[in-house]
């Protein structure tokens, strides 16, 4: 059992109130709100820092909270979220992003029944594996690498495993059988580890990729990783991504 939190923030840089932005007549966050009510969740809420979201979701019947706007990162707001809604410690909470209005409601169940399978873990995430060099040495595509029960060794921006001989000319053709793995930025968490996340301060290692898990393995969280049943379509960032998704679903 676990219940699903889909944080919304009105501003964005790249594309001014994303989360309201149409696609076949809806605003997005409905989209993705939706998805996420054909997952096995117990609850659905949306958090999110704008009166203007917590409007749209009210008029659809999304059950919606408003929340602080200093956040320092979604994970704060995620704490604020399962201390207003009183879930305890070991609930399990699974984070969908508010611009992911094509995700697959299976990718949501098997992130929170891969957290709740393994007890030792205080967060799951999801990976995908990475077929080409390009993506490989894209600093915007962040890299997993996983012991052999499937816990997080670490997350990186740069490629890695590093493959000595291989990449010493630089970028090539991926050699065969390493497991070269793309995070997908899909998390479960318990309560518990969010109210200790919140206690921590940013790490080195975190500051230095700007990836908001590190804090987790610098302060000793294991994260347990697993290749996504279900290929996760690609969010929307820009008005090119939203465009896409608007052609896919029909135009709005």
């Amino acid at each position: 059992m676990f219940h699903v939190i889909i944080p919304a923030r009105y501003a964005s840089t790249r594309l001014p109130g994303k989360p309201l932005q149409l696609i076949a007549g809806k605003p997005m966050v409905q989209h993705v709100w939706e998805q996420a009510r054909k997952s096995s969740a117990l609850s659905v809420t949306v958090a999110t820092d704008d009166q203007r979201i917590v409007d749209a979701c009210q008029a659809f019947g999304a059950q919606v909270l408003l929340t602080r706007e200093d956040h320092p990162s979604g994970t704060d707001r995620l704490q604020e979220v399962v201390s207003a809604l009183g879930l305890p410690a070991d609930a399990c909470v699974v984070n969908v992003q508010g611009d992911e209005p094509l995700i697959p409601p299976a990718v949501i169940d098997q992130v929170a029944g891969n957290l709740l399978a393994h007890p030792e873990a205080g967060m799951a995430t999801l990976c995908e594996p990475i077929a080409d060099a390009e993506t490989l040495f894209n600093p915007n595509a962040v890299k997993v690498v996983c012991d052999h029960q499937g816990f997080a060794l670490y997350f990186s921006r740069a490629p890695m495993p590093w493959c000595r001989d291989a990449f010493a000319a630089g970028p090539g053709p991926l050699p065969a059988g390493i497991p070269f793995n793309r995070h997908i930025g899909i998390y479960a968490y318990k309560v518990g580890f969010l109210h200790d996340y919140v206690t921590w301060p940013a790490s080195p290692l975190e500051i230095a990729e700007s990836l908001e898990q590190l804090r987790a393995l610098w302060f000793g969280t294991r994260i347990h990783v697993a290749t996504a049943c279900e290929l996760l379509p690609a969010g929307v960032d820009t008005q090119a991504d939203l465009d896409r998704v608007r052609a896919l679903l029909g135009q709005a």
